[in-house]
């Protein structure tokens, strides 16, 4: 496994155990990177199937196991400063960040004739417009030292429809943005890829949607968090130093229509 040690993470949406965010944060804690996480618990506590929540110290004291330093700040995305906010706080604290995983996301679940103005706002707000201010504030700390790395979430919405709009037209958008990223930051060293995980269970869905998703999987199973930390932790790695403005697709096979 290559070794991050050295290096300090920002992760954002590390907000429960079964979560994406926190697989990552493991992983990259094995590596060896310290961390700094980001979250929003009541955003969690409004969705009726995010599972598990537990004191977010729990989860600090968890990581901090595998003898890295972390640390951790709770911050709305709705609100423009908050990401700038973050991401100086954690360069206050740990020094100097060299990667960035943007793995939070907005996703209420609404329907197309559900959705209102204010809704389709709030998702373009914490999935697009934070992620390109984290990103920005994310350059301006940055010194051109080797190993720097940003890492973006989508969902595979251009592979097959999706039911909620709102939700595809954010992560859609960061799809698009892979290779422009890619561009601006070539020249400083930095990489940008994005990872779609595809079906992962960071909940307990209903039957019918685990039963449906287990027919379109060949290997006989969902997606776990761990399946798309193990990808991330290559791709911010020096072994995936020449990969750069792609999109990967870690489905494990699904199958689609």
């Amino acid at each position: 496994m290559q070794s991050l040690q050295g290096r300090v993470a920002l992760i954002t949406g590390v907000s429960r155990r079964n979560g994406i965010g926190y697989g990552i944060a493991k992983r990259l804690a094995s590596m060896g990177a310290d961390l700094f996480l980001h979250s929003f618990q009541p955003y969690d506590k409004e969705m009726p199937a995010v599972g598990e929540l537990c004191d977010l110290e729990i989860l600090v004291d968890e990581l901090r196991s595998f003898g890295t330093a972390v640390d951790h700040l709770e911050a709305d995305f709705l609100e423009p400063e908050s990401p700038g906010r973050v991401m100086n706080t954690a360069a206050e604290k740990l020094g100097h960040i060299d990667i960035v995983v943007l793995n939070h996301t907005r996703d209420t679940l609404a329907e197309f004739q559900d959705l209102t103005a204010e809704e389709i706002d709030k998702h373009l707000s914490v999935n697009v417009r934070a992620a390109l201010l984290l990103i920005q504030a994310y350059s301006k700390q940055h010194d051109g030292r080797a190993g720097g790395r940003i890492i973006l979430l989508t969902s595979g919405q251009d592979l097959g429809p999706m039911p909620h709009l709102a939700y595809v037209a954010c992560k859609g958008a960061l799809h698009q943005l892979t290779a422009s990223l890619s561009d601006i930051f070539i020249d400083t060293g930095i990489t940008v890829n994005t990872v779609n995980p595809g079906p992962t269970r960071t909940y307990q869905p209903p039957e019918a949607v685990e039963q449906e998703v287990l027919k379109r999987m060949p290997l006989e199973r969902w997606g776990e968090p761990a399946d798309a930390a193990r990808l991330i932790g290559w791709l911010v790695s020096d072994d995936a130093m020449w990969v750069t403005g792609q999109v990967v697709n870690s489905e494990g096979g699904f199958r689609r229509g």
